[in-house]
């Protein structure tokens, strides 16, 4: 029932274009001469310097990797809506665009159930990049980075049905989600640009390969919720990978790319920067018809990912529509998105996620619904271990953002979760556990 209504909600989400059709049409014209300020900018003309001030508000900004505005990108070189807002302080510094982004949630995690627990910790990251024009095209630098293994720790905060990763290297995580490694990304690119048209390069030792939807703290539609997605390994769980290159062509609202990374998933020591390899490879073309939308449908091919299934190779396919709208005052974004994780050897396991966030003055709305099929919710000394169960989580919160300036905002937030779980492992969890969270949100936009 949980992936019938999901995926019944895809009717829902492509049918609202015609909701934001007169949106998309009164909105062309800005875009049209924004894209213009863009192309400036990527060419590093003294209109660049001149428009700021307006800029450093609508952040009407070129993209790193293609003559679009800065709006359109997310994570690694993924895309999202162009109406998504591009949280951040911008600034110029002679040939230098300089961002910085980042924000904290600090709460307290209550997981209901027989396998529930409870912690208080932060979940956070901050993240700079600079570009400057150079030669024919454009250079670029990311660097993210994330206080988690301090703020949360090895063994991660609880979450019910999450799976994925370690925390000592013998025993998975089960029920936890793991913290992110200190380093999430350190990369470096480079564009040349003709027109609508553009070549790229993105190359990092820590990155985003091109696969699956922007990860979820990227997102407007995840990110405004403070609890990771039970769902991350099926679609955007390479966001931080030892060892990335990608090279892809954009034209107009499309674009293709190509990517070598790593398979491996970050091991239980968060604090280092572990050995890049290129054993893997994978391929995602995205499409954004409009401002209001963004496509993407990929396929990798990842190298033993588990480490504690070094014999497991995996084929993940997903494929994502994200729609977003609104004003200064007023946002709102949606994602649905679908993901296949083909175990060689072992079983084909799939998993929908729709979440949706809407934002209005200082209040905040969010809600998130998923379902997955999952082969690891018992440690390898339980009878289960190995057996595919459908489950599925339920969650909506909001909050309040009590204090903003104009670079920061702080808000208080609540969350609500029901865990959805087959009545043959309810002897374990507990029939459908509720649970809750209380948060403070600290970020810089």
């Amino acid at each position: 029932m949980i992936l019938q209504a999901l995926v019944l909600a895809l009717a829902s989400l492509l049918g609202s274009a015609t909701i934001v059709r007169a949106q998309e049409h009164m909105h062309h014209a800005v875009m049209t001469d924004s894209t213009s300020m863009a192309d400036s900018m990527a060419t590093g003309s003294d209109m660049a310097s001149e428009d700021m001030g307006s800029m450093h508000h609508h952040h009407l900004m070129a993209g790193l990797y293609g003559p679009y505005l800065m709006n359109r990108e997310a994570s690694g070189t993924a895309w999202q809506p162009e109406n998504a807002e591009h949280a951040g302080i911008h600034s110029m510094h002679g040939d230098w665009m300089l961002m910085l982004h980042g924000m904290a949630d600090i709460g307290y995690d209550h997981q209901g159930g027989s396998r529930g627990d409870e912690k208080f910790f932060s979940s956070n990251m901050v993240m700079g990049m600079a570009r400057r024009p150079l030669g024919p095209g454009t250079f670029g630098a990311k660097a993210m980075m994330s206080l988690e293994p301090a703020t949360i720790g090895k063994e991660g905060y609880p979450l019910l049905l999450q799976t994925g990763e370690t925390a000592d290297g013998v025993h998975p995580l089960i029920d936890r989600q793991h913290p992110h490694d200190l380093f999430m990304e350190l990369a470096l690119s480079y564009s040349v640009a003709s027109g609508h048209r553009s070549l790229f390069v993105y190359g990092a030792p820590v990155g985003e390969p091109a696969l699956g939807p922007p990860a979820f703290m990227h997102r407007f539609s995840g990110s405004e919720i403070p609890l990771a997605p039970i769902t991350h390994h099926w679609l955007d769980s390479s966001h931080i990978t030892y060892g990335v290159l990608t090279g892809g062509a954009v034209w107009g609202g499309l674009k293709a790319e190509a990517s070598a990374f790593r398979g491996r998933e970050p091991d239980e020591n968060r604090y280092d920067i572990e050995t890049p390899k290129l054993d893997s490879h994978s391929f995602r073309l995205s499409f954004n018809p409009a401002p209001a939308w963004a496509f993407q449908a990929s396929y990798g091919r990842l190298h033993s990912p588990e480490q504690l299934e070094p014999e497991v190779n995996v084929d993940r396919t997903t494929a994502s529509a994200m729609v977003a709208g609104g004003d200064p005052d007023r946002r709102w974004a949606a994602t649905l998105a679908w993901g296949q994780n083909r175990n060689r050897p072992g079983p084909i396991l799939d998993a929908v996620l729709l979440e949706g966030a809407a934002a209005r003055g200082k209040n905040t709305f969010f809600a998130r619904g998923e379902y997955a099929e999952k082969n690891e919710l018992f440690d390898h000394d339980d009878p289960r271990h190995g057996s595919v169960y459908e489950v599925g989580v339920i969650e909506a919160g909001y909050r309040y953002d009590f204090w903003r300036a104009s670079s920061v905002r702080t808000g208080l937030g609540v969350l609500g979760t029901i865990s959805v779980v087959p009545s043959s492992i309810q002897d374990a969890y507990g029939d459908n556990p509720a649970s809750w969270m209380l948060f403070t949100r600290i970020a810089l936009r």
